[in-house]
């Protein structure tokens, strides 16, 4: 009777478990994944990529995993010529490497902010990254759905990710800057669950 009972208790606690557990899809349409890189050193570039998806799991509306992927054929800086030299070999070489993704190990408060800890992959090349976020939320929206934002934002170097491609000027400096700044502004909605 007592071995019964603690099964019953341990089964209900797992249920209760999975049950508190809910994923968000990241919603693209009010969703933008979006960069900036300097160009012949006095000034901006900014582009976005148009196509991307990705998950996050709370857990009683805390955030427990992140991932993501985004089509590297999909950068967009609004010049036509520009956008498929980026799509070429001298850059993100779509074709071979067609996706970015990310994938959380972990999640880490540090005062009032996370920090993402997981596996960044770009043109081929793996690295574990610390990345700060923000989570907004949840909130019902008008039409009954629970949503949650997630902002983050960091900086990389093209070329620990093997994108070395470049040009001097004749005036010193590089018509490419090394460094990229991501700003990433998600919207998420909150998986439905089939009925059992």
């Amino acid at each position: 009777m007592k071995r019964s009972l603690a099964a019953f208790i341990v089964a209900f606690g797992l249920r209760a478990d999975a049950r508190a557990a809910d994923t968000y899809k990241i919603d693209p349409v009010h969703s933008s994944v979006a960069f900036s890189i300097r160009h012949i050193v006095i000034s901006n570039v900014k582009g976005r990529f148009q196509e991307f998806s990705g998950s996050l799991v709370l857990d009683n509306n805390i955030l427990k995993e992140a991932t993501g992927t985004i089509q590297t054929k999909s950068v967009d800086t609004g010049v036509a010529q520009r956008d498929q030299d980026l799509r070429s070999a001298n850059f993100f070489d779509a074709d071979k490497f067609p996706t970015i993704t990310f994938k959380s190990k972990r999640v880490e408060k540090k005062g009032d902010e996370l920090v993402l800890v997981g596996e960044f992959t770009m043109h081929g090349v793996t690295k574990e990254l610390s990345l700060p976020a923000r989570l907004s939320g949840p909130v019902k929206d008008p039409w009954g759905n629970n949503r949650i934002g997630l902002e983050i934002k960091w900086k990389l170097s093209r070329k620990d990710y093997g994108m070395t491609y470049n040009k001097a000027l004749e005036t010193g400096g590089l018509v490419v800057g090394d460094e990229v700044q991501i700003d990433v502004n998600a919207e998420a909605v909150k998986a439905t669950k089939p009925d059992n």
